[in-house]
């Protein structure tokens, strides 16, 4: 396993245990969620979300705006973003 994706399996899990009263915005956690989904799948698939599945649209939105980036580039801007945070 690369450094890379062993840092970012690290950091994932960093995140899923974390604990604390530390509340995210909703654009900062749609921002992970893009980048993991990007990182973890590759490019945005499938058939967007209707208009009134306003959470599960968003989510398609915000990972369709990581089309292109690479799984590697995508791992390090999570991990950057995680870093950032701390």
């Amino acid at each position: 396993m690369s450094d890379l994706k062993q840092k970012f399996e690290e950091t994932v899990s960093y995140i899923q245990n974390a604990t604390g009263d530390f509340k995210p915005s909703n654009e900062l956690k749609l921002e992970m969620y893009a980048l993991f989904k990007q990182a973890s799948e590759g490019d945005v698939s499938g058939k967007k979300p209707g208009m009134m599945d306003f959470v599960n649209r968003a989510k398609y939105t915000a990972w369709e705006e990581c089309k292109g980036l690479s799984p590697d580039e995508a791992m390090q801007r999570y991990i950057d973003r995680v870093e950032a945070l701390k």
